[in-house]
């Protein structure tokens, strides 16, 4: 499972950096939607999608080095990719941008992909936080 996670956190950096470059390049190729507010919208995320990507690569660097950071930084890139999927889900939803056409399918591909992406990495940091104590002590257990 950890490979898996390695190289679904090397995807996520190539994703994030393809769509960005893409977007600021020739953003009518991913645009689902051609509206002023619509651009605007989308316009908010790049610094949103950075705080992802560094967290991203701080989670790849501490994984492969095995080090207790990476479940620090595996939870914070799954938080920050729930809360964008959060965002993203919601005002696609709310413009019926899922409809329309194949840039709505891509749309759909990359909301579904975040949520994926965001739950297994907080599973897999979840389920091994305890690998990963620094403290050396015993793990609390709830009464």
């Amino acid at each position: 499972m950890r490979r898996t996670i390695v190289v679904m956190l090397v995807g996520a950096l190539v994703l994030d950096v393809a769509y960005w470059s893409v977007w600021f390049i020739s953003r009518d190729t991913l645009a689902s939607e051609h509206r002023a507010a619509y651009y605007e919208f989308e316009n908010a995320f790049p610094l949103a999608d950075l705080w992802l990507g560094v967290a991203v690569l701080f989670a790849l660097v501490a994984l492969l080095q095995s080090r207790p950071s990476a479940y620090f930084w595996l939870t914070c890139s799954g938080a920050a990719g729930l809360y964008l999927f959060g965002m993203d889900f919601l005002y696609d939803v709310e413009h019926g941008i899922f409809a329309k056409g194949a840039g709505g399918l891509i749309e759909a591909c990359i909301v579904a992909v975040t949520l994926v992406f965001s739950l297994t990495l907080l599973w897999f940091a979840w389920t091994r936080r305890d690998e990963w104590r620094m403290d050396g002590g015993p793990t609390v257990t709830p009464t």
